[in-house]
């Protein structure tokens, strides 16, 4: 008598591994040359060599994948998790202008293809603004617990003015450096500060 054995496997090809990447790669470097609107779902899966169907397995849209592309590259937030608020904000300025130098001529194309494109405009908010305003406002609120910011600052306007501040410089082409980081965070933490402080924020 035979013995039959069974084995058990997953339905239809193993993933690879390799797609996901060569995805991210191609959508960064089409709406680098052509911007958001001049790409289209066939154009990236043709240039990593991929069908449409493995290209929506991985994400639903055009705006998710181009999102998750700009992301990678824009790397984690760094944020220092303790100290002063003003040493905290300006950290987190500097590493996010850093990220930015490369990308920040596509992120304005973004911005501005968003303003007509609600999916993209909703997922780009939740995914890059929302996250980095709360960085921020949790800095803010640790500031005032332990004493360095005022108690009844406003959070909220305070986030809104630095980032109105950033989007600003970033939109009009100005330059993302360590000075413009500097002279930001002075401005803002001068504005909520118990003791506003002159030293160099760098030092």
């Amino acid at each position: 008598m035979t013995k039959m054995t069974t084995s058990t496997r997953s339905p239809g090809r193993p993933r690879d591994n390799k797609v996901g990447p060569s995805l991210l790669a191609a959508a960064r470097q089409l709406v680098l040359q052509h911007g958001y609107c001049g790409v289209s779902i066939q154009m990236i899966a043709t240039e990593a060599g991929v069908g449409r169907q493995t290209l929506y397995r991985r994400w639903p849209s055009k705006a998710e994948l181009v999102l998750a592309a700009f992301l990678e590259s824009a790397g984690d937030a760094d944020v220092l998790s303790d100290g002063r608020a003003e040493k905290r904000l300006l950290h987190f300025l500097v590493n996010v202008f850093r990220n930015l130098q490369q990308d920040g001529p596509a992120i304005r194309n973004l911005i501005a293809s968003a303003q007509d494109d609600p999916e993209f405009l909703k997922s780009f908010r939740a995914s890059f603004v929302e996250p980095r305003a709360e960085i921020v406002a949790t800095i803010f609120r640790d500031g005032i617990a332990n004493g360095e910011i005022l108690e009844d600052a406003d959070v909220e306007m305070a986030v809104a003015a630095f980032h109105g501040a950033f989007w600003y410089h970033l939109l009009l082409g100005g330059k993302l450096d360590a000075e413009f980081a500097q002279r930001l965070t002075r401005l803002i933490m001068k504005s909520i500060s118990k003791e506003p402080r002159e030293e160099e924020l760098l030092k």
